[in-house]
């Protein structure tokens, strides 16, 4: 299916930064694939989408992202929808206090902070680079400078228990893998084509964190206090996605503070390490392909 509108495809979209993000993409007049777990909650936000703007193009692909394979069918369902894929941003993400292994074999948190995004974002290379100028965006974290150390092999394929202390750094692990994906896969695209950028949306009270218990409570004073809110957050996605001075722009990471560019954290900052990730990623999805 053709369209004349800009077509953007996001994950994440019915809460927190995604769904004011998606709100921001109708309104500049993008048609919208939504990638979503909850088919209720994919309908509430069309609805929502259809109070702001008149007009409003929008499309509901049902996968959960912490499953390869659904990312994956995701992927090939919005490739055989839309002609072009002018924006696809990977904004769903997970921070879980303990361990919960996917039927797939995966720890959770690992698959849909990164694993799933990567292959959804692998299924549709082919129509973004066809789409050319095209961009990709990563919502990543700075939780990713409590990663405390990575070592690609055995952090993707781990699904050890863990405190919810510990789940900070196993949650700044996977935001770390975000940020190396995002500067390797640069190096691989054709910036004229394709460019691939990921941020730091800074706190935002909802979505992440519902695990926690008393999270509603909590989101309910830090919003009367005007504290993380998550119009802040979207701002940068929005840029990003949308803002001429982002056009050539590739393998950034950029700060919710005035886009402020940020290095990728240690100790995955090195091209090698970022090659070594990329390398056991595909190994490893590549070995749950069905036979």
């Amino acid at each position: 299916m053709t369209t004349t509108r800009p077509v953007a495809v996001i994950t994440g979209a019915t809460s927190g930064l995604g769904r004011v993000t998606a709100l921001g993409l109708v309104r500049r007049g993008y048609r919208l694939g939504i990638v979503a777990r909850s088919e209720a909650k994919a309908g509430a936000l069309l609805t929502e989408l259809g109070s702001v703007a008149d007009d409003v193009q929008a499309d509901v692909f049902l996968a959960d992202l912490g499953l390869v394979a659904q990312a994956r069918r995701a992927g090939r369902e919005i490739a055989a929808r839309y002609g072009r894929v002018d924006a696809l941003v990977n904004n769903a993400g997970l921070h879980a206090f303990g361990q919960r292994t996917t039927a797939e074999g995966l720890a959770e948190m690992t698959a849909v902070n990164y694993l799933g995004p990567f292959a959804l974002t692998e299924e549709l290379t082919g129509t973004l680079r066809a789409s050319a100028p095209a961009r990709v965006v990563n919502v990543a974290s700075e939780a990713a400078r409590r990663a405390g150390g990575i070592t690609p092999a055995t952090d993707l394929r781990s699904t050890a228990r863990y405190t919810r202390r510990e789940s900070m750094a196993l949650y700044g692990r996977t935001k770390l893998m975000a940020i190396m994906w995002t500067q390797e896969l640069a190096r691989r695209l054709d910036t004229t084509q394709t460019t691939v950028n990921c941020c730091d949306p800074g706190f935002n009270v909802t979505g992440l964190g519902r695990d926690l218990p008393g999270s509603a409570v909590l989101h309910r004073v830090l919003s009367t206090l005007r504290v993380g809110d998550p119009r802040r957050g979207a701002g940068i996605i929005l840029r990003l996605v949308t803002d001429p001075a982002f056009a050539s722009t590739s393998g950034g990471y950029f700060s919710v503070r005035d886009a402020k560019p940020l290095q990728c954290p240690e100790p995955g900052r090195g091209e090698q390490v970022q090659r070594q990730l990329w390398s056991e990623t595909v190994s490893l999805l590549d070995g749950m392909r069905p036979a």
